[in-house]
Parts: C-alpha cells; sequence; structure tokens
C-alpha cells in the first residue's frame, strides 16, 4: 500500500510492527475513517476540501466554458467492458479514490451554469448540500427514535410546516421522506388501497380497485400500479381541457357514475398540481364534490384523493401574499401569474394527501420528496405494523411501525426542512417570481421573432416551450392551424421532426462546446408530445401531438441576455437542420 506524505504512518511503537498483517491494514485504515473525537486531524474534512478543490477545477471561468463540468464533453464509458470488473487484491488510499472520483464527474451537466435550462433540475442551495453532507457523517437513520434521536425534528417539523401551508391542523397531520416523486404516487395508493380494501393488507388485492387521473398523469403512475401489485390496465385516465391541460370534471363525473353503476371501487383520484411541461392543475375543490357525490359502494372504504403536486407545491408560499400591495414589487406581467398559480395550488387543502419534491422547485439536491398526509392517526394505523423484537423504541416518534422503507437516512428530511429554514415565505417568493420575470421577458423575445410562437403562452408555468418554423412561415398562425385543423396533420407531424432534429442539433452543440456569437450553446431540451392536437383529445392518434422546444430557466445565474442568446442558439439550429434537409432532398431527387 502506497501513501501520500500526509498519510504515512506515525505510529511506532513495537506493537505496530509486530502486530498481523490484518491489524496493520486496520490501523492503516483509520486514517481514512471520520475521527469521532475533536480537536484532531480529520481525514474527512481534509478528503472534503480536497475533494471541492479538485471539483472546483471542473467549473468553467467565469463568463465563458460551456454548461458540463470538465473539458471532455464525451461518455468515456465503455458499456460493453466496463461489467468485466473485479475487486482489488490490495488496499488503496482514499486520496487516489477521491481523485477517481472526481474522474466521473467529467462532462456532467453543471446545474448551477447560467446556460442550463434543460428541465426542472435546479442548483441546490448551499444550506442544504451542507445538511446533507452532515447527515451522511453520523449517518441518522428516522425509522425510529434511538437512531435518529433529535434528527427526527427535522421530518416532524417538515410536516408541520407544510400541513400549514396547506391549511391543514398541523398537529393532526404528519409526513413521511421517500424516495422520490414516485415513492410520494406509491405510499398514496398503498394508503388509498389499505383504506378502500382493508382486506388487502393480509390477503392481497383481490379487487380490481380504479385509480383515477388525468391524461397530463405523471408516468410514475405505471410504476406504482405495477410495482403495488394492482396492475397498470386499473388506471383511468380523465380528458384534459384542450386550452388549460386540467382534468376535464365532466368526464370524470362519467367515470365515477359508471364505476358505482358498476360497483367497480375507486381506490384515488389524483390530482395534477402542474406537470414539467404545461404547467396543469386539476381543480381539487370539484373533485372533491364529485367524490363526496359518487361514494364507493358500502363494503368499500372511502376514496382516497392525493395532490401529485411535486412540482408545484412551492406556490403555496404565496400563503398570505398580499398580491395588492406587492411589496416584493414583481412587475405588472408577472403579479397576475403568481396569484393564479398560488389560487391554482391552495386546492390541496381539499386532499388528503399531498406530494412534494425539494429537489424540484425546492431548489434543493436529491433525494428530498416528502408524502404529506392530512389524517395522521388514520395513516400510520391503517399502515402500523408490529414491532419487531430487536429494536427498542426509545421516542413517542418511531415511523418504523407505518413507513415502506425500514433503513431510511435522514439525508432527504435534513435537505428538505434547511431549505424550509433557508428560504422563508420570501425566499421560494423571490426565486420563483425571478423565473417568471424571465419568463416574461423570454416572451416578449419571441413574439419579436416571426417564425417563432410561445406554444404555452396561456399558462403560468416557469417553462417556455416555442416551435420554430422554417424562414418566411408566419409561426403563430402556422401552430394554430396544425393544433386545431385535422387537414393539417401531416404538417404537424413533419414541423415536429423539425423540432426533434433541431433539438438534436442543439444538444449536439452544447455537448461539443460549440459556440454561436463568441458563446456557448446553452443546455435545451426538448417535449415529444407536451399535448395533444385539439382534434386528438383521446390520443387515439399517436402522431397528433404537440412538439416543442423546453426552455427552463431554473437557477438563479440565468438572466434576460442568456435567454437572448439561447433564441439565437434556437435560431441556428434551425438554419443548419433546414439546410441539411434541403441538400438530402437534392441529393434524393
Amino acid at each position: 500500500m502506497s501513501y501520500t506524505p500526509e498519510e504515512q504512518p506515525t505510529i511506532e511503537d513495537t506493537a505496530y510492527l509486530i502486530a498481523p498483517q490484518w491489524a496493520k491494514f486496520r490501523l492503516d485504515m483509520l486514517r481514512s475513517f471520520p475521527s469521532p473525537y475533536k480537536n484532531e486531524r480529520d481525514s474527512l474534512a481534509d478528503g472534503i476540501e480536497d475533494a471541492i478543490r479538485q471539483l472546483d477545477q471542473l467549473k468553467p471561468e467565469k463568463n465563458g466554458g460551456p454548461a458540463y463540468l470538465g473539458t471532455n464533453p464525451a461518455l468515456t464509458i465503455d458499456f460493453e467492458d466496463i461489467k468485466d470488473s473485479y475487486l482489488s487484491p490490495k488496499m488503496n488510499t482514499s486520496t487516489e479514490v477521491i481523485r477517481q472520483v472526481i474522474k466521473l464527474f467529467e462532462g456532467l451537466p453543471n446545474w448551477g451554469h447560467p446556460l442550463t435550462m434543460c428541465n426542472v433540475n435546479p442548483q441546490g442551495n448551499t444550506a442544504a448540500i451542507v445538511a446533507a453532507v452532515l447527515s451522511e457523517i453520523f449517518a441518522p437513520n428516522i425509522l425510529e427514535g434511538e437512531y435518529a434521536w433529535n434528527t427526527h425534528q427535522a421530518e416532524l417539523e417538515s410536516g408541520g410546516i407544510l400541513a400549514n401551508l396547506a391549511g391543514w391542523e398541523p398537529k393532526k397531520s404528519g409526513c413521511v421522506y421517500t424516495y422520490g416523486g414516485s415513492g410520494c404516487w406509491t405510499y398514496h395508493l398503498k394508503y388509498a388501497l389499505t383504506r378502500v380494501l382493508p382486506d388487502s393488507r393480509k390477503k392481497g388485492i383481490r379487487t380490481e380497485a380504479k385509480v383515477i387521473c388525468s391524461q397530463q398523469a405523471h408516468y410514475t403512475m405505471l410504476n406504482s400500479t405495477d410495482w403495488m401489485g394492482l396492475g397498470m390496465d386499473n388506471i383511468i385516465r380523465i380528458k384534459t381541457d384542450v386550452n388549460t391541460n386540467a382534468m376535464d370534471t365532466q368526464h370524470l363525473e362519467e367515470v365515477l357514475r359508471d364505476c358505482r353503476d358498476k360497483e367497480i371501487p375507486v381506490a384515488s383520484i389524483v390530482c395534477t398540481m402542474a406537470t414539467t411541461d404545461v404547467n396543469a392543475f386539476d381543480p381539487v375543490q370539484e373533485v372533491r364534490r364529485l367524490l363526496d357525490n359518487y361514494p364507493n359502494p358500502e363494503e368499500y372504504g372511502k376514496v382516497l384523493l392525493y395532490c401529485d403536486s411535486v412540482i408545484g407545491w412551492s406556490w403555496i408560499a404565496f400563503k398570505n401574499y398580499d398580491f395588492k400591495a406587492n411589496p416584493l414589487g414583481f412587475s405588472d406581467a408577472v403579479l397576475p401569474y403568481l396569484e393564479k398559480n398560488y389560487n391554482a395550488v391552495k386546492g390541496i387543502f381539499y386532499a388528503d394527501a399531498f406530494g412534494v419534491d425539494f429537489h424540484k422547485t425546492g431548489f434543493s439536491p436529491y433525494i428530498s420528496s416528502v408524502f404529506v398526509y392530512k389524517n395522521a392517526e388514520e395513516f400510520e394505523s391503517l399502515l402500523s405494523r408490529e414491532v419487531q423484537a430487536y429494536l427498542q423504541p426509545r421516542s413517542p416518534y418511531n415511523p418504523m411501525n407505518y413507513t415502506l422503507e425500514v433503513s431510511r437516512a435522514a439525508t432527504g428530511s435534513m435537505v428538505g426542512w434547511a431549505t424550509l429554514k433557508f428560504f422563508g415565505h420570501e425566499g421560494f417568493q423571490s426565486v420563483l417570481g425571478g423565473i417568471l420575470e424571465n419568463k416574461v421577458y423570454l416572451q416578449s423575445q419571441i413574439a419579436k421573432k416571426l417564425e417563432m410562437v410561445c406554444v404555452n403562452s396561456s399558462d403560468y408555468g416557469l417553462v417556455t416551450l416555442l416551435r420554430i418554423y422554417p424562414a418566411g412561415v408566419d409561426a403563430p398562425s402556422q401552430f394554430d392551424l396544425e393544433l386545431t385543423n385535422p387537414d393539417f396533420r401531416e404538417e404537424l407531424i413533419k414541423h415536429n421532426k423539425l423540432t426533434h432534429a433541431i433539438g438534436d442539433k442543439l444538444f449536439e452543440w452544447f455537448r461539443s462546446g460549440k459556440k454561436i456569437n463568441g458563446q456557448h450553446t446553452p443546455y435545451l431540451s426538448f417535449s415529444t408530445g407536451f399535448r395533444m392536437a385539439e382534434y386528438n383529445r383521446d390520443l387515439k392518434d399517436a402522431k397528433a401531438v404537440i412538439y416543442a422546444i423546453k426552455m427552463f430557466p431554473m437557477n438563479v445565474y440565468i438572466t434576460p441576455e442568456v435567454m437572448s442568446h439561447a433564441l439565437n442558439c434556437i435560431i441556428a439550429a434551425r438554419d443548419e437542420v433546414v439546410l441539411s434537409i434541403d441538400k438530402q432532398s437534392v441529393l434524393t431527387v
């Protein structure tokens, strides 16, 4: 085993010299474990300092460099041979391993870079990152009080804060930090099945209960129904309004009536509260009213109403904001957006549970998702299990008795709690409002370009979706025809292909470090069907959907100038793609 100068053994007594080899290795390894004592030279502090310094060297210079880390954007993994690996017979030094870890970050997207606008992936805030790192050092396990001790405050207080924002009674509510929005969906489904089919916990699911959600619902509905054993075929998708993309409550009522008439139980209805692309908010209050009018047959339990609000949840931070006085000074263009988003999301008050992703609109590191439930007594008692003999509850809070996970790191709860403490109302309001200020500016620039059209101008979300057509095409008129008129289906498909090619070209340029007007190409993405054509509400025609270039200005370093540059890059990519298509057409002829 080789050492760097600072890692050379300092043990001088003869015990070390005469110790068996395993004991010598064990003593050597102590230098690569954190010290349990204060005021000692700590390899952890040295390792973190060294790692941060090395990571910093992968960042670009200010006002220069691409939106990825390092200098090599290529995938360097040999996917054919990488699994043909073995464990080294010799120990290595932690310093060398850290160097190898740093190499893996080469080419990774730089989420804080102002040119990164690909998705709802914000850079994490410092308080949350530090909280995550600290939670890994002493590894509190929030399965129960003995192994979590005071760190349980992070989960308990998060639940109280989020319940208060929702308008619930916080002392009667609760939450569970889990493995992402998919985990929140799975928790809601288990809660719903246990409530509606109480025998299912011991006998399994023997009844084809239905899960109802909108056409805009996240694909994790397939994951959850599959893994929970209910089956993907038991999902019923409700049509959405062609203008708002919200759940069509008339269609929902038809489905509920049909289920009632056929005595088919409904396990849950899922209201989507802001989608990635179209910012769709389902009308929760109206859904609750319909549920009350169409209850399950008497032999089944009450339907669960869940809000999948992992993106839209943070708008509840505008609770109590004085939109008339406007103390933070948002522009007249943005203020209505903020108010509409808050009025839409506050409907979670009528839900039984809702999901939160801090790693999305909480500007926090992965994974920091939390399932929040209104009736803690019901949820925790319905899902309770026997306490294992080798675990002794040492505090009043022991979620191991009802959680899906047994080992649950405190990382997510520390991240979410630290973020809530750091941001407060004004922090969330300022960051979210600032993104919308950029969006309004971007839309004003798009409107000045004949061949471009913003295709989600009627929603109030954080993303801007646009289509760009060949030069000389009146984009707003062309898009309107493609959206509404089935006679223009072939043109819709043709321009979808163009959009796809432009998106691929932009990604190629981003990865190759190409510059446009002296600046690197931004990291953008595109949607292959964020909404259906108006004549395709039943989605039977898989091709009659709308593709769009996606600009998601989530991080705090993005400026209007950056967004103008992104538009210039989109135009340049369009020109190159069209030229390539024209050349190919000539060759074909």
